[in-house]
């Protein structure tokens, strides 16, 4: 008999327990020491989670297994190796089984928004919704939760968002210094922090350590400054717990800029790293900027500082932060 289904996943098939009478086949314990001469490795808790899920999701919807597998196009040993967790299906596969579910692919693989009824209603609700909407209802949320802060207490900082090479160090510092208001650099916060540089952070310690730092360093500088300029990092929307402690304490102008531009300025700020002309480099910058914009467009305003010269890039700021804070 050929053990590959039509799935060509090549996986041992496992008797579907479902069928009167079946026993399902075990990867570990006794039995598999005799039958091999040696136990098999235990089985992967995520593999389990996952076949724990597929199977709650296909009693949800009241289909056997056959009906599944003919709905999704994967053989129903394989989707019995799945439920049982001894089976590891590619990615396309568990798509097929979602779409066959009618449900989302990460309900089937787990997050947190698949971990109760609650929180799926709520994701529901929330589906299809535009930008507008789902802003509305994150500040609802916020005020629901006692998170929200007075429009006059954010008014107090002004942070700048961007890719580095936006202008949020000079323009920043200019912007302080009018005001009359302390100019925080986030990214020498976080090092004092850290109490090591970022070169150190980021070569020794790793990406999470840095987002822990990151984390602290604005909730300090958040305690310590009622009033302020704050020039964040441009990774900041990376971690949109850290981003939203941002938005809700602060208000946000994104200095924005051609990729170009954003080149030009770092190679000129003496970092040759990203050489110009490397159109590599270019390409990482571009796809940076193209994931990192629909977080960036959440902040109260936006300033275009392309093609403007200094003074003229810090007279739009001047007057987005008038209008978005009154100062």
């Amino acid at each position: 008999m050929d053990e590959h289904g039509p799935d060509g996943s090549g996986a041992a098939a496992v008797d579907d327990p479902t069928v009167a009478g079946a026993t399902p086949a075990r990867a570990d314990g006794p039995a598999a020491e005799r039958a091999g001469g040696r136990a098999e490795p235990p089985r992967d808790p995520f593999l389990i989670a996952l076949g724990e899920r597929a199977r709650s999701l296909r009693a949800r919807r009241g289909m056997t297994r056959r009906a599944l597998s003919a709905a999704s196009e994967v053989s129903e040993r394989h989707l019995a190796n799945l439920e049982l967790g001894v089976g590891n299906a590619s990615i396309l596969v568990l798509r097929q089984i979602a779409q066959a579910l009618g449900a989302p692919l990460a309900e089937l693989i787990g997050d947190e928004t698949t971990a109760s009824p609650e929180w799926l209603l709520i994701r529901d609700l929330l589906a299809g919704r535009g930008e507008d909407e789902l802003r509305r209802a994150r500040l609802a949320l916020g005020e629901l939760y006692g998170e929200a802060i007075r429009a006059d207490a954010r008014a107090g900082r002004i942070a700048l968002v961007g890719l580095r090479g936006a202008g949020k160090s000079t323009l920043g510092k200019m912007l302080a210094d009018a005001l009359d208001l302390p100019f925080v650099e986030l990214n020498r916060e976080l090092e004092r922090v850290a109490g090591c540089s970022l070169d150190e952070i980021h070569g020794l310690l790793g990406p999470a350590a840095y987002r822990r730092y990151e984390r602290r360093a604005l909730e300090e500088t958040i305690q310590l400054y009622p009033d302020a300029v704050i020039a964040t990092p441009g990774g900041i929307v990376s971690d949109p717990a850290t981003f939203n402690l941002l938005l809700a304490h602060c208000t946000t102008v994104w200095l924005k800029a051609s990729p170009e531009e954003h080149m030009q300025r770092v190679v000129a700020q003496g970092d040759l790293r990203p050489m110009a002309g490397n159109q590599e480099a270019m390409d990482d910058l571009k796809r940076i900027l193209a994931g990192r914009a629909a977080f960036y467009g959440r902040a109260d305003r936006q300033v275009d500082t392309s093609g403007r010269s200094l003074g003229q890039a810090f007279d739009a700021l001047r007057e987005a932060v008038r209008e978005a804070s009154g100062r």
